[in-house]
């Protein structure tokens, strides 16, 4: 219920809690490891003639309340006198005495059962996010700890949109026409989550949109970059190409992306949205190196981005992963 400060309460360590009462939690059991005290509605148990472990005490709780969850509740209170006291539970044994030894040793597996678990799925997140972003190590290279290191000092200028890019309103296809994850083609919506797909369907290849393009949601201005061909669910909506083709890559036009976003978001917003004939006025600020765009940075700069984000969820779940032994050795 809350932490106290020390001799504010009566305190038990290394004891088993019972809530005697509620709607839901009637009949809960929990071993509690650290000094603990009662608030209300619940009591502590403690085994009589053997020194209890806080392994054993998992064991016994989880064993208990599987005799109490499913027959007390508000109306029938699991109270220790007269009842709790009399309920029967089923322990392992070995020449007729209870096995301790095998609970301590059953609840010592399981726990490292998890923590092999929490090893391989962080080797599985790790491996998963390297081959999506294409990178062999989260590692930076030295050309891309000087872009962080000096990235306060990179000039940024401004460029009109309409030099740098093609524009196109995206082609119309409304929700009730589409069959939901039908086929493999994206359906883009105006959305910012999971990159504006919506769903992915099959329908008319004559409604495709290219991809390879940074899109724009007409009407929430969301911005994101399309890999892949797509269709579109508003054709407010606009796709953006790159005019010089051999700079149409994923990372420069994740930069490029960002930037129409942080440049241009100022000025929209669902009253005032953006079109094809407004942003043909609109400038765009970006990296610059002799007056030109500099994508040689955007793209170094995106993937040490990139690298930077895995290697927080890599000691992230190193974190979790450490925290969990601490919990199983302490």
């Amino acid at each position: 219920m809350y932490w106290g400060r020390k001799n504010e309460f009566t305190t038990y360590k290394n004891v088993i809690s019972v809530i005697y009462n509620g709607a839901i939690a009637a009949g809960k059991v929990y071993a509690q490891r650290e000094k603990t005290g009662i608030l209300a509605e619940s009591y502590f148990i403690r085994l009589k003639k053997h020194k209890s472990t806080h392994n054993i005490n998992l064991f016994l709780a989880s064993v208990i309340e599987k005799t109490l969850y499913y027959k007390y509740s508000r109306e029938y209170l699991a109270t220790w006198a007269g009842r709790v006291e009399n309920d029967t539970i089923y322990l392992p044994t070995k020449k007729g005495e209870i096995n301790f030894d095998f609970m301590e040793s059953f609840i010592a597996e399981l726990e490292a059962e998890r923590l092999a678990e929490l090893e391989a799925e962080r080797l599985a997140e790790l491996s998963a996010y390297l081959t999506v972003s294409g990178l062999d190590d989260y590692e930076l290279s030295e050309e891309e700890k000087v872009i962080v290191d000096d990235f306060n000092n990179i000039s940024f200028c401004a460029f009109a949109i309409k030099e740098l890019f093609d524009i196109k309103n995206t082609n119309n296809i409304i929700s009730r026409d589409i069959i939901e994850n039908s086929g493999k083609t994206p359906y883009l919506c105006a959305s910012a989550e999971n990159n504006s797909v919506n769903s992915y369907i099959s329908y008319d290849n004559k409604y495709i949109d290219k991809g390879n393009c940074i899109f724009i949601g007409g009407k929430t201005f969301v911005v994101s970059y399309q890999e892949e061909d797509f269709y579109s669910n508003d054709s407010h909506n606009l796709a953006l190409y790159l005019r010089d083709n051999k700079e149409r890559t994923k990372l420069k036009q994740l930069c490029l992306a960002t930037c129409v976003k942080k440049s241009m978001q100022h000025k929209y917003s669902w009253g005032n949205s953006i079109s094809h004939k407004k942003i043909t006025s609109d400038i765009i600020f970006l990296p610059t190196k002799d007056g030109k765009p500099d994508y040689r940075t955007m793209e170094i700069l995106i993937s040490a981005v990139q690298k930077l984000v895995i290697k927080d969820v890599v000691l992230y779940t190193d974190k979790r992963v450490k925290a969990t032994k601490e919990i199983i050795t302490k």
